[in-house]
């Protein structure tokens, strides 16, 4: 269990998905201070969040957290570190930042230098506690804000670390974006179900809980995909004929591509992050 504040600027879907994690893992709602600009919002976290500081004012979050998690788009980072820059060079909180594409040292720089930064990719299925992230931290960072980031992130799943921050970008592209890629193919089987006479609820079912199944068994299995793949083939079948298809469009092709492409808009992103006048 954590035991000092935590503070979140921005209380958005992934915000507010690690403020519940928190306190579903035990840490006391008073720990937990929010900085969220939409009174809606405010008031949505205020009923889930009982106790916790809910506040339009991002200085008096950083002013008192002993973390500090950036939450906010990437386009604003830059804006809202520098405008906190003051408060934090009192007491130098670790910072932790789960924006796509700005870098730690960008990071440190509009903060004001000689910070603990850990960098966070992590993915929507935070929002059910079952998100992957991926963590990198600077050289000022010690064991202890590692550790602490850690259990932070655990709160909405798992989390590895990267041994370079040059990795980020990738990870953005693969696991950040990918739960994206999976609803397209479910979408795509669900549609396809329609099509072939399947009621639109049975189709949702069996697209839904068929790549639940295949999610779980790949995760239970030490076996490669294209040996899963192989067990569920046989020669002159049905999935042979499906594959068929697909490599004769060279869907692999199509993936890596669109993959690389996210990969290289993160990268943009940070450059732009960087770039941008405030």
């Amino acid at each position: 269990m954590i035991n000092h504040k935590v503070g979140l600027i921005g209380g958005g879907n992934m915000g507010r998905a690690i403020a519940t994690g928190l306190l579903r893992g035990g840490m006391h709602a008073t720990d937990i201070l929010i900085a969220e600009p939409r009174p809606e919002q405010r008031e949505l976290l205020r009923q889930e969040l009982y106790g916790a500081l809910l506040s339009d004012d991002n200085s008096q979050v950083a002013a008192q957290a002993e973390t500090l998690l950036f939450a906010v788009k990437p386009q604003i980072l830059q804006a809202v570190c520098r405008d906190l820059a003051s408060t934090v060079r009192q007491h130098k909180p670790l910072i932790i930042s789960i924006a796509a594409g700005p870098r730690i040292d960008d990071i440190d720089s509009w903060l004001g230098g000689g910070m603990r930064i850990v960098r966070v990719m992590p993915n929507q299925p935070a929002l059910i506690d079952q998100g992957i992230s991926a963590l990198f931290a600077n050289d000022l960072t010690d064991d202890i804000s590692r550790n602490l980031a850690e259990k932070i992130m655990s709160a909405v799943g798992q989390f590895v670390w990267l041994k370079s921050e040059s990795l980020m970008d990738a990870v953005t592209a693969v696991s950040g974006t990918g739960p994206a890629y999976f609803y397209l193919l479910i979408d795509v089987m669900i549609e396809s179900a329609i099509s072939l006479g399947i009621d639109p609820e049975t189709a949702r079912s069996l697209a839904v809980e068929t790549a639940r199944g295949a999610t779980a068994l790949a995760s239970a299995e030490t076996e490669s995909m294209s040996s899963l793949i192989e067990r569920v083939r046989s020669p002159g079948g049905t999935t042979t004929a499906a594959f068929e298809c697909l490599d004769a469009a060279d869907v692999r092709g199509i993936f890596a591509k669109a993959i690389e492409a996210a990969r290289d808009r993160a990268t943009a992103l940070a450059d732009e992050a960087n770039s941008r006048q405030t």
